[in-house]
């Protein structure tokens, strides 16, 4: 049976439509729908309940040399009150997850996708022989929030002990919301300014009847699933089990940034600096519909009316209207304005490879 959030009868009464996500029963919309959230979180503010999500707390001396061993990215100047984007890989280069690590003074937070929750706890547990380190899945006893949108700190701020108009891009500090003890981070996967929060489940009926209140004023709306896949996918964010997954490698998914090849050893590091020496053999780009059409993950794409690739994820953008889509191409067919077909219910239409991302908040 699927689990239910803390959340699950406030979301009932809001009537949103609820779905098995992952193996959590989560709203994908509200009354108001799903393009009006979408809208809210451009325009003003939305709020989402998202403790399907994973934390996993590492600590003891060896924490970072561990991390460093088994995420991309290099944490080793992260200090107390900032956090990362990574990824953890299998030797041959594939995604295991992309998660954030979030530097606290008692040790790090990793926050992993709520499908591979268990499965990344068991991946760590496995590589940390020889660590003095602790391993701690805090998610059930921890909640998660996400406010985003460009009033989110309007509205946050004056609920919070802390100054969050200081807080930087991908910082965090650990403060007071609605007399609640919180982690608070400048973090999001929807494109705009914003914040995540964590504190203990039991106070979760508070912090977001609080929220929302707080939000009225304005124009904040409860957000589901639906839109936080459009925010994300207008933004060109990578989702796991679509751009990402055992058989994509980061560096093709356009993830190059977030590998630290000069740090030292790693897990994935020699298969990865292969792909990045020798080139993908398929690289993930953006695609426009040039005939109309909606392009759905899974359709194919095609080059020259031959199969090449696939779609990962596609829709309509709710922001920019246009019907755009994610999917991997041969290296030699990802130059802009390459031109590609994408197959719709048995009929070829003709596409793009356009500029990622799609939208930028920074325009």
């Amino acid at each position: 049976m699927p689990k239910k959030t803390a959340l699950y009868d406030r979301h009932v009464a809001l009537e949103a439509r609820m779905v098995d996500f992952a193996g959590w029963l989560l709203p994908v919309q509200y009354s108001a729908g799903a393009l009006k959230e979408h809208a809210a979180v451009r325009e003003r503010a939305g709020l989402f309940d998202i403790d399907h999500m994973g934390q996993i707390m590492v600590q003891r001396r060896d924490a970072l040399s561990f991390l460093q061993q088994v995420v991309t990215s290099d944490l080793a100047s992260l200090e107390p009150g900032q956090s990362q984007y990574g990824l953890l890989c299998y030797q041959d280069g594939g995604t295991v997850d992309d998660v954030f690590v979030y530097a606290l003074a008692e040790g790090y937070m990793v926050v992993v996708n709520a499908a591979n929750n268990a499965k990344d706890t068991r991946w760590l547990q496995a590589h940390a022989a020889g660590y003095d380190v602790e391993l701690r899945n805090v998610s059930p006893q921890t909640y998660m929030l996400a406010l985003q949108g460009p009033a989110a700190l309007a509205i946050l701020d004056p609920l919070s002990e802390a100054d969050l108009d200081a807080l930087a891009r991908f910082g965090c500090t650990e403060t007071s919301v609605l007399g609640v003890s919180t982690l608070v981070g400048r973090t999001g996967y929807t494109g705009e300014d914003g914040f995540e929060l964590y504190f203990d489940a039991a106070h979760a009926e508070r912090v977001w009847d609080g929220l929302l209140e707080a939000g009225a004023p304005h124009g904040l709306l409860p957000c589901g699933l639906a839109a936080r896949d459009s925010l994300r996918f207008e933004a060109c964010y990578p989702l796991y089990g679509h751009e990402l997954g055992p058989d994509r490698d980061p560096v093709s998914a356009g993830l190059r940034w977030a590998v630290a090849w000069e740090k030292g050893a790693f897990i994935g590091r020699e298969a990865l600096l292969k792909v990045r020496l020798e080139g993908s053999q398929q690289k993930l780009v953006g695609i426009e519909m040039v005939e109309r059409g909606i392009p759905r993950e899974g359709y194919p794409i095609l080059h020259a009316g031959q199969p090449c690739g696939v779609v990962t994820s596609g829709m309509p953008s709710p922001t920019l209207g246009r019907s755009l889509a994610l999917g991997y191409v041969p290296s030699a067919l990802a130059a802009l304005g390459t031109s590609l077909g994408i197959e719709i219910h048995g009929r070829v239409r003709e596409a793009v490879v356009i500029k990622r991302p799609f939208y930028s908040r920074d325009g």
